[in-house]
């Protein structure tokens, strides 16, 4: 993982299964730089997924309910259909919806497992963790997420309408696509940002923050401790996202389910209650 703006020193501490009686373990403290993630990474590659397939929060909870990792990929689609995952949507469109999820959330195998076991996860927690994956696994949205509409934000007047990110969409990726669909991917963009609570409905739309509840800032870092990301732990696409820069996160981070977070001038120190998400997620999710 690229360092970012300040050091991260972590601060492991991992439980180990006690004696009848006996008191946890206490924390065990290093200043050694944390070893690069060697599991999933985040998308890099970009596509047009976005066109057909916007954060789908519904969607995304029906299948996190239903799907079996060990289904291959051919036959969960035919199950999902079969079986009416989707309500009454046709072969074709559960293919698609099936073969987006998997890039989403099967590409993060501890994430989807954490994912398939919470039943108790509300609303608002739900479209901030979509938001992230999706982020994760489209880098056309993370871009858009966490350049173009932080850039937005910092004008007298933060607004963004279509015609702003048409052009932006243009200027970026100029002559890789026809008019037509970047026209899609302005309105696109938009539609996944609304559902995720960083936009208004209508045009000139206001920008907004949406809300993090402690438990998906959590499971973000513990997620993104194991996913290869450009940026620090500290300083990254998915905090900014979502309003929370290093002094911010400091903020937020100390009173967090299984993580704590402290910043001493220049360096951020994190407190690891379980070695991986998936420890964590078997001691707080309910």
């Amino acid at each position: 993982m690229a360092s970012g703006v300040g050091a991260v020193t972590p601060r492991g501490r991992q439980r180990a299964a006690p004696p009848p009686a006996a008191a946890k373990a206490k924390p065990t403290r290093s200043t050694a730089p944390p070893a690069a993630p060697t599991g999933p990474a985040e998308a890099t590659e970009v596509h047009t997924g976005l066109l057909r397939l916007a954060l789908a929060g519904g969607e995304s909870r029906t299948y996190w309910a239903h799907v079996d990792p060990t289904v291959p990929p051919v036959e969960r689609a035919v199950l999902a259909f079969e079986q009416r995952w989707f309500g009454a949507k046709t072969l074709d469109r559960v293919r698609y919806l099936m073969a987006a999820f998997a890039l989403r959330y099967d590409a993060f195998p501890a994430a989807l497992a954490v994912l398939r076991r919470w039943d108790g996860m509300d609303l608002v927690t739900r479209h901030v963790l979509c938001h992230w994956h999706l982020q994760l696994s489209d880098p056309l949205y993370r871009r858009f997420t966490s350049e173009l509409l932080i850039q937005r934000r910092a004008l007298h007047s933060p607004k963004v309408d279509r015609a702003a990110v048409l052009r932006w969409v243009k200027a970026e990726y100029a002559g890789r696509w026809s008019d037509s669909t970047l026209v899609q991917f302005a309105s696109k963009l938009l539609s996944a940002a609304l559902e995720a609570g960083l936009v208004t409905r209508r045009d000139p739309r206001s920008l907004t923050y949406p809300k993090v509840p402690d438990v998906a800032l959590a499971y973000l870092l513990y997620l993104l401790r194991e996913v290869r990301i450009e940026g620090s732990l500290t300083e990254n696409p998915y905090l900014l996202s979502v309003g929370l820069d290093q002094e911010l996160l400091a903020l937020r981070g100390r009173a967090l389910p299984g993580v704590s977070v402290r910043r001493m001038m220049h360096l951020v120190e994190f407190d690891w209650a379980y070695p991986d998400l998936a420890t964590w997620a078997r001691e707080v999710v309910r």
